[in-house]
Order: C-alpha cells, then sequence, then structure tokens
C-alpha cells in the first residue's frame, strides 16, 4: 500500500477561543505539529499554512487586507480562504485546514 495516498484526516484540535481572535486578524497556531494561520474573516473562520511555499517564511508577520495576506519578505500573497497564490513569487498553494467553532473554540484539523 501507498501511504501518500491515505487520507488520515486528523481529529479536530482546540487551537484558540473565538473572543480571541478579532475581525481582520490572523494569528499563529500550532495544530498537531503543523505552523497554521488562523485567520477571523467577519465571524468566519480559516485556516491555511503559515509558511510562504516561496522561502518558507512566516506568513502571519506580514500584512491581512481582506481575505489575502501578504508575506513580509518577498510579497507573495495568498487566499486565507482557500490557500490559493494569488501572487508570486511562491508558486505552490498553502495547505488549507478545515475549521469549526463549537462553544466558543476554534477546532483545526490539520
Amino acid at each position: 500500500m501507498d501511504f501518500s495516498e491515505v487520507n488520515c484526516a486528523m481529529e479536530p484540535i482546540k487551537v484558540a477561543y473565538a473572543a480571541d481572535l478579532k475581525t481582520s486578524k490572523m494569528k499563529a497556531m500550532n495544530a498537531n505539529g503543523k505552523p497554521v494561520l488562523l485567520a477571523n474573516l467577519e465571524g468566519n473562520y480559516y485556516a491555511i499554512g503559515n509558511k510562504c511555499m516561496h522561502m518558507g517564511c512566516t506568513l502571519t508577520n506580514g500584512n491581512l487586507k481582506g481575505e489575502i495576506v501578504e508575506c513580509p519578505f518577498h510579497g507573495s500573497q495568498y487566499n486565507v480562504k482557500t490557500g490559493a497564490v494569488v501572487r508570486g513569487p511562491a508558486l505552490k498553494p498553502e495547505p488549507k485546514y478545515e475549521v469549526k467553532v463549537e462553544n466558543g473554540q476554534v477546532m483545526v484539523s490539520a
């Protein structure tokens, strides 16, 4: 069996309280050992990888404008809802993680 093809969904883990992340803000998290960028866009929470796919820089050190986060070093831009590259030099999208809010707690499956 080729384990690279197996999709092992991780159990959601609590990464934050919803009240702690204000609208139009982002925060660095660690979910199951993976660096995650958690963003609050008008009360909806999104999670993508937090290492720029260009040079590995931390995206949460950059700027969030609307649903676009810009890497502070070389200007790559990603959509925080989808992880898609909006502008390079990065070519690969960020991984996107499932997010849900239960009892005021933000849970991420990574």
